[in-house]
């Protein structure tokens, strides 16, 4: 069983612990996002014509989010604000479904409103929290190895929230599915705990691990100040921000083509948990057989660029063919990719930052980053459509912007590997910041 293992993902017997740990953690955050994804879809499909405005409020609410969490970041260790992050989201849950089984069904739109608006934000701090813990636990040597297997615990259960929303959907209301979400969220809190914390004794980066359950400080736009600061952290905001943007486009056509294709709710809702599963097991598979060679053998440039270049071609075809089979395959492929290849990768260039990087600025450009693409590309396809474009020549538009992300990618992953490679008093020139914690 051990040698299937290893064939499986090269782990050393003093990180098997952390890795199942991490495994574990993120099948359950995962899990309980994907049993409400869904249904924040489904508001969407239903807000089409209004969703520049929701994106609007999203951004909004993100900035005031950011603040908080970087001044509890600032103040407390990992092993306490990371548990209290995910029991306010599970709390919030909570108030959600008491609102939707008592408020009369006359106010429920501001209410769905209210929930497409908290689910945007809850689902980029969910991963950004997991992810900057993980790139704070792992060296980069071991991120390269062992992040594509945690990975799969997230893709499990992406498997299993549409599994339980499908199941579920018509039997009973949404707010059990909420319900759902917040149990799991909490067991996510437990898990940290169980974290060893002396793991990074084993390796070359120990010092750092030494004041790793000490509050981290600093002031709560720190964050922000280093990202300015730093070509190499504002490379990571743009390469976002370009995601987040070209997403956006693709969300607002899944909205466009899924409301004309489908009439009723809960047929649509079906379709949209449907979509997840595929994603979630196509992610799976290309997690277990080829995620960990792709990085071993061509490194984490060549995984970056992956899901870009797959971009290029999606909205290719899209322009050729805008119609909803398309897309489906495109949304499938595109997130899949984003998922097995992109975000493992991604998230080695974040373990060559310094521990308050890997929690402050890394959150900022994981979510302010994310919902800065998301407003962009809202009032971008907006304003295409107020002059008349449609989804095939918006489509075409996106090719070049994608090619700018690519190229982007590729200094970023250049970048990554030098400062892996580079002595600690080098470090500080190529990131423009202070260099990490040594011993």
């Amino acid at each position: 069983m051990n040698r299937l293992f290893a064939k499986i993902v090269d782990v050393k017997p003093n990180e098997i612990r952390a890795l199942w740990l991490g495994f574990i953690f993120f099948f359950v955050v995962l899990a309980g996002y994907y049993v409400i994804r869904p249904v924040r879809d489904n508001i969407g499909a239903n807000f089409s014509e209004n969703l520049w405005w929701m994106f609007t409020v999203v951004l909004v609410t993100m900035i005031v989010a950011n603040a908080l969490f970087s001044a509890i970041v600032a103040r407390m260790s990992r092993r306490r604000f990371i548990p209290i992050a995910y029991r306010f989201f599970a709390a919030n849950l909570v108030i959600f479904f008491v609102l939707m089984q008592f408020v009369p069904r006359g106010k429920q739109p501001w209410i769905d409103g209210c929930f497409f608006v908290w689910v945007s934000v809850f689902n980029l701090f969910a991963t950004a929290v997991f992810w900057g813990f993980m790139t704070d636990l792992f060296t980069s040597e071991q991120g390269k190895r062992l992040f594509g297997f945690i990975a799969v615990g997230g893709s499990l259960g992406g498997i299993l929230g549409p599994i339980i929303t499908t199941v579920l959907v018509r039997r009973v209301s949404t707010g059990v599915l909420l319900l759902i979400c917040a149990a799991m969220l909490e067991i996510a809190a437990q898990i940290v705990r169980f974290f060893p914390s002396e793991f990074r004794r084993h390796d070359s980066q120990s010092g750092e691990q030494a004041g790793a359950e000490k509050p981290i400080g600093g002031k709560f736009w720190d964050g922000v100040t280093h990202i300015c600061k730093s070509p190499y952290l504002f490379g990571l905001f743009v390469f976002i921000l370009l995601y987040t943007l070209t997403s956006t486009w693709a969300y607002f056509q899944q909205a466009e083509l899924t409301k004309a294709g489908f009439l009723d709710k809960a047929a649509r809702t079906a379709f949209f948990a449907k979509l997840d599963l595929s994603v979630n097991t196509l992610t799976l598979l290309l997690q277990i057989f080829a995620t960990g060679r792709l990085m071993k053998f061509f490194g984490v440039t060549v995984t970056l660029l992956f899901m870009p270049v797959l971009s290029l071609f999606g909205f290719a075809a899209m322009g050729v063919a805008p119609v909803l089979t398309v897309l489906a395959v495109f949304q499938v492929a595109r997130r899949a990719s984003t998922f097995a290849f992109m975000r493992p990768a991604r998230e080695v260039l974040f373990t060559v930052l310094r521990r308050e990087d890997k929690y402050k600025a890394k959150s900022f450009i994981d979510t302010f980053g994310y919902r800065c693409g998301d407003q962009f590309g809202a009032w971008s396809y907006g304003g295409m459509q107020a002059l008349g474009l449609g989804v095939s020549t918006i489509s075409f538009i996106a090719v070049p912007l994608v090619a700018c992300w690519c190229a982007l990618g590729i200094w970023l992953g250049r970048k990554q590997r030098a400062l892996a490679e580079a002595k600690p008093d080098e470090h500080a020139a190529l990131t423009g910041t202070a260099a990490p914690e040594t011993a």
